[in-house]
């Protein structure tokens, strides 16, 4: 059962997104990225907040290592490459799709159990490999595919059905909803269907910092331990080869990190230092420059963090401009571009 120190729900309202990012092209301001960003200390209070970091928003993909800590909590026996794979959102790659078969051996379930939308891989290197070897959209190169045999397995093994088991109402849902209000410490504001076909929980920025505070600082052998460990062990297998958010894990030692569709981006160092951020817009070329501005904030080294600041922009086939965070966010990091 849920705590009673649980807040209520966020609001849903429209967002009071600030700017965050500027996008600079030969010394002028050419677009503004609006967004929200919180950091937490390491006691879990806010050191600094950008925007709205209360307003319902959907987290997507931010969300999975606390939906693979629910599976945990319920008995997914996972581990190591494996585990990091059911929080993944991954490229698609010959890795990802082996672990995922191997998932589904373990629950002794097919592929066809599967019920994410099929989709080509994510990486588009790899994507093109499978359009050049003819083959179509598979559940099984779909990025959320080790998340869902995942869920399968985790099914399996407390005697619940399979059939319906994205169904909100379903007790493996009913399981994650319940972490999802315990890592937050608030309710969920709305559940919709997210791009994989999995129930998708509604949070605030400041709630999803929190859970993943939680996560990255649990105490060892606990099932976000367990999570944190696997996720941080095998980057590559929560994400790809050449994803930033895996280069990201492996620069700066001990944080746990996940990017979400739509701009999304969290990540936690082990003693509980988190960030939180929220693209308005969605546009992924300011998510990891953004990210990178509040990990300085949060105290990680700003050494470490050079070659996450974002793509330069070009002109002529030249270097003339970045996206830079804003000023009030990025104090401690000298961007590439003036």
């Amino acid at each position: 059962m849920l705590s009673s120190s649980v807040a209520d729900a966020p609001l849903i309202r429209e967002p009071f997104h600030a700017p965050v990012a500027h996008l600079i092209r030969g010394g002028v301001v050419e677009g503004i990225h609006y967004g929200s960003v919180v950091v937490l200390g390491a006691d879990g209070r806010v050191d600094f907040q950008l925007g709205d970091i209360e307003a319902a928003f959907y987290p997507r993909s931010a969300l999975k290592p606390v939906q693979a800590v629910a599976m945990v909590r319920a008995g997914l026996p996972l581990d190591g490459e494996l585990l990091s794979l059911a929080a993944a959102s991954h490229s698609g790659e010959e890795r990802h799709l082996a672990g995922t078969r191997r998932i589904l051996e373990l629950a002794e379930v097919t592929e066809d159990a599967l019920r994410n939308v099929p989709d080509m891989p994510f990486d588009p290197v790899v994507r093109d490999e499978w359009v050049r070897a003819g083959r179509g959209p598979s559940r099984l190169a779909q990025n959320c595919s080790g998340k869902h045999a995942a869920m399968l397995y985790t099914c399996v093994l407390n005697g619940w059905p399979l059939e319906g088991y994205l169904d909100p109402s379903h007790p493996l849902q009913q399981a994650i909803a319940e972490i999802v209000e315990d890592l937050t410490g608030q309710r969920i504001a709305r559940v919709t269907v997210d791009g994989c076909g999995a129930p998708l929980f509604s949070v605030s920025l400041n709630g999803l910092a929190r859970a993943v505070s939680r996560i990255a600082s649990a105490v060892p052998g606990t099932p976000e331990a367990r999570v944190a460990d696997a996720m941080r062990a095998h980057p590559e297998m929560a994400s790809g080869a050449g994803r930033d958010v895996a280069a990201l894990m492996r620069a700066v030692p001990g944080l746990l990190a996940k990017d979400g569709f739509e701009g999304v981006q969290v990540a936690a160092l082990p003693d509980g230092r988190a960030v939180a951020v929220k693209i308005a817009d969605g546009a992924n070329r300011a998510r990891i420059p953004v990210a990178a501005a509040a990990l300085a904030r949060a105290g990680v080294d700003a050494s470490l963090l050079t070659e996450f600041q974002g793509e330069a922009l070009l002109g002529g086939g030249e270097p003339v401009g970045c996206v830079r965070p804003v000023r009030s966010l990025e104090p401690v990091v000298v961007s590439a571009c003036a």
